[in-house]
């Protein structure tokens, strides 16, 4: 997994993400809500339990403190989009 954080504002955060095939994020929480858009390819992704395939120019959203993880179906990159206030 390789990411580079594009914008770092108190307001919130974009990165930058790029996953190889089966790599992933385990579960966790945040206090802040987030958009995850993917860019390219196809990612399973939980949120509170429910798996969503997600594929390019798909997006899912992340209310705060919720359980999410993700892996990576095949090679995928995805924006974070990470809205503190």
């Amino acid at each position: 997994m390789v990411s580079r954080e594009i914008i770092n504002k108190p307001t919130g955060t974009v990165t930058l993400f790029a996953f190889d095939k089966d790599q992933g994020l385990s579960e966790h929480t945040t206090p802040f809500g987030a958009l995850v858009y993917i860019l390219d390819g196809k990612a399973e992704i939980t949120l509170t339990g429910k798996k969503h395939i997600l594929q390019k120019g798909e997006s899912i959203i992340f209310p705060p403190n919720k359980h999410h993880a993700l892996k990576a179906r095949e090679r995928f990159k995805m924006l974070l989009i990470m809205i503190r206030s």
